[in-house]
């Protein structure tokens, strides 16, 4: 994996999101939880492509600010009744400074099926 940097964990509001922009276009959602921990999902509802950035992040889920559909930050599942699913990319924090792999999407249609 090629971690970049992207910014430093407090640039992120904790319960909000910062947005990443891939040369190609794609947008990737880096979302921060009250625990601190850090999540990377592409910034676009399965529903009708809401920018989950701009969600409510509460727990590890974060709601689609569009229709209130909820996905799991840890695998980019959504939320029963809900179904759809969301690409989610490696992040971390490594001295208090966040990183990620732009390049690495996870298909997360396996981990949904199998709940």
């Amino acid at each position: 994996m090629t971690y970049i940097p992207i910014c430093n964990l407090e640039d992120i509001p904790v319960l909000g999101a910062r947005r990443y922009r891939r040369a190609d276009g794609k947008v990737i959602a880096i979302f921060r939880n009250a625990e601190d921990r850090v999540f990377a999902l592409h910034d676009r509802c399965p529903h009708r492509g809401g920018p989950l950035s701009q969600g409510i992040v509460f727990g590890e889920s974060v709601a689609c600010p569009l229709h209130n559909w909820c996905i799991t930050l840890n695998d980019g599942c959504a939320v029963a009744p809900d179904t759809g699913t969301v690409e989610r990319f490696p992040v971390r924090v490594v001295a208090g400074q966040v990183e990620l792999d732009p390049a690495a999407g996870i298909a997360t249609e396996l981990a949904c099926a199998a709940e």
